[in-house]
């Protein structure tokens, strides 16, 4: 081996020095091709004529590969490149059949982006096929091997969105620093998130009361497995952990007749604390009968501005609310309002059962322009409004990726703008689609003030769940301003703490006043909550009882707490109320209890993991592999493939 190693180093010191004349050759070359790539004089082609190969800032590439991975000359630059210490991009370019050699070093990723549009066009004939190779890559050995050492180019960049320390043991994974069509987050990511730090442990004496706004979103689940799919660990900020424990379905206690919804608790030890007891609590919604439905009339309101143009998006836009046609009843009516620089009717209101009319309109959107969210807005609520008759259900399904940047962009003045329009019966929910532009701030203030929902569709498959599988949920609603109040027992409970909903948190005093708007419940929907609680005396207490602390009276033993659950009938203006006592009996916790605590382990570990000592990656998978229970739909398991995914990203 040592022989060998020394015959190459001898070769290598008597290897003649580089041609001055070669080198400036090959720099001229290099310099006339850079500049002719950053235009085209080809005439404007469609999208859709591109070939599926190479799209986006990608295509360059593509045709890079293609070419160097031809058998002469792959053989040429491989030769070629063992004689250079350092990386280059060789961009072979075929012009009239004579060969033109460009050596690249590594660029700026705005400068690839640039070009790899023209460069792709010029390395594929009109009919989509490769142009013929070279027969002659001799020169192309001889330019490379003689051209100046380029300097590498950084490995990656950081896809997050927010500052860039992460949260304590998490860090995140190196992305390509290219857009991708296909879903990876683009290097320009302007995505805002909405979420607030994780809830703290409270002292029962001090403040034995917790409130909260039922969530029954489930957009933060798909964004972090759109990212965990694409390579990288989600940003923290975009983790909610409730909307992942919601995002599955559980065979829940079904509520008794008159009665909007029924709530099922459990409770059961810790698995990352012994010292601690978890209170699960299960609602769920009533499911009326099909024929029971009120007629729907349906808006939907699409964003056709300019960032809507990727298969990720505007695309899969109009495939997903396809999708719902087949679902809707022939009365039920559909209109389409777009917004791109102006806001403009697309279909006037038109019966579910003109299908064919209603995919018409689908198909004829196109991308284009800046976004006049809130024009497009106020358009889909008047058209709602005219559709509207008494004992009908009226709803704007907004889908946009949440760049509204015309307008007003502040999510505190949406909130107030959206306020003012739910007063008339009409709801908003909020679809969003693709990465890098995402707002997820705005469209969680416009779900959570427009009495709706907001989901993320990365796929058919999730624009399935959502529209067609979980349709009654998201369209009609059997409950309003659902909120959640606990009185936990200082005797039995001395510290608690809930496990997500920090976005959904409420006054104490706002559980009784029916004007402040809480969460809705749709048909046959479900809202999970956990929470940690720790008795008095055990070794788990994170905090020193006070010196002075008021003396509280309780009664040991009879109740762990109280729940109380006050709700809105749809079209009414009082609230009703519902009562269950939390006994302290431990049993045998089912599978969907467990299953629920595992995912809400995976979203703590996901967000820092900052109260759950040694529970790590493989406990969290042991405990959902093993409360996988029936899984009709596979979600469980592929909840446990994203927690194996994230796993070895973490690590």
């Amino acid at each position: 081996m040592s022989e060998g190693l020394d015959d190459l180093k001898a070769a290598l010191a008597a290897a003649p020095a580089p041609d001055a004349a070669a080198k400036a050759t090959a720099l001229r070359l290099a310099m006339e091709n850079f500049d002719r790539l950053q235009g085209s004089t080809d005439p404007i082609r469609l999208k859709k004529d591109r070939p599926l190969e190479g799209r986006g800032s990608l295509n360059g590439v593509f045709a890079m590969l293609k070419t160097l991975t031809s058998k002469p000359v792959l053989a040429a630059t491989t030769s070629a490149m063992a004689l250079v210490a350092g990386f280059a991009v060789i961009l072979p370019l075929v012009e009239q059949g004579t060969l033109r050699e460009t050596t690249r070093g590594a660029v700026p990723e705005t400068e690839i982006a640039q070009s790899a549009e023209s460069e792709a066009t010029r390395q594929r004939a009109d009919d989509g096929t490769a142009l013929p190779m070279p027969e002659e890559p001799k020169a192309l050995a001889e330019q490379i091997a003689a051209a100046p050492l380029a300097k590498a180019a950084p490995k990656g960049v950081m896809t997050r969105s927010a500052a860039p320390e992460m949260a304590d043991g998490l860090q995140m994974a190196p992305a390509l620093g290219l857009a991708d069509d296909r879903g990876a987050m683009p290097t320009d990511n302007t995505e805002a998130f909405s979420n607030a730090p994780a809830n703290p442990v409270i002292v029962t004496a001090e403040e034995p009361v917790s409130t909260f706004s039922i969530d029954v979103d489930t957009a933060s689940y798909a964004m972090l497995r759109q990212s965990l799919n694409a390579g990288f660990l989600p940003d923290p900020a975009a983790v909610r952990v409730e909307e992942m424990v919601n995002y599955f379905p559980y065979a829940y206690a079904a509520p008794e007749e008159g009665q909007a919804f029924r709530s099922s608790v459990t409770v059961m030890p810790t698995p990352w604390n012994p010292g601690t007891r978890l209170v699960h609590i299960g609602i769920q919604g009533a499911l009326p009968a099909l024929h029971d439905r009120p007629p729907l009339n349906l808006v939907f309101l699409i964003d056709t501005s300019g960032s809507m143009d990727a298969p990720s998006k505007l695309p899969l836009l109009r495939q997903s609310l396809a999708l719902i046609l087949p679902e809707l009843r022939p009365e039920d009516q559909v209109a389409i309002v777009a917004y791109a620089g102006s806001a403009g009717q697309v279909l006037a209101p038109t019966r579910a059962s003109e299908r064919g009319t209603i995919l018409g309109a689908l198909d004829r959107l196109a991308a284009g322009g800046s976004t006049a969210g809130v024009e497009g807005i106020e358009l889909a609520y008047q058209v709602a409004k005219s559709m509207t008759s008494e004992g009908e259900v009226s709803r704007v399904l907004l889908a946009t990726d949440g760049d509204f940047n015309v307008g007003l962009s502040d999510p505190e003045a949406l909130k107030a703008f959206i306020a003012k329009q739910r007063v008339a019966g009409v709801y908003l929910s909020v679809l969003g689609f693709g990465r890098g532009d995402l707002d997820d701030a705005t469209m969680q203030a416009l779900a959570q003030n427009g009495n709706g929902m907001a989901a993320y569709i990365d796929s058919l498959s999730e624009a399935r769940k959502v529209l067609v599988d979980q349709l009654s949920g998201a369209l009609f609603p059997i409950a309003d301003n659902v909120k959640i109040q606990i009185e936990w027992n200082p005797a039995e409970v001395a510290e608690y703490r809930l496990i997500g909903y920090e976005t959904r948190a409420l006054r104490r005093e706002d559980f009784n006043n029916d004007k402040v708007d809480a969460g809705d419940i749709g048909a046959g929907a479900q809202v999970t909550a956990i929470y940690e609680v720790t008795a008095p005396g055990s070794p788990a207490l994170l905090n020193d009882p006070l010196r002075y602390g008021a003396f509280v009276q309780a009664t040991p033993g009879e109740e762990l707490g109280f729940l109380r659950l006050r709700h809105v009938a749809p079209g009414q203006g009082e609230s009703q109320l519902q009562e269950t006592a939390i006994l302290p009996e431990m049993a045998e916790a089912g599978a969907d209890a467990r299953f629920a605590v595992a995912i809400a382990g995976f979203g703590q570990l996901l967000t820092g993991a900052r109260y759950l000592g040694d529970w790590g990656w493989d406990e969290a998978i042991a405990m959902a592999q093993g409360a996988r229970g029936e899984d009709a739909f596979g979600y469980r398991v592929e909840a446990i493939t994203l927690m194996r995914l994230a796993k070895a990203l973490a690590q």
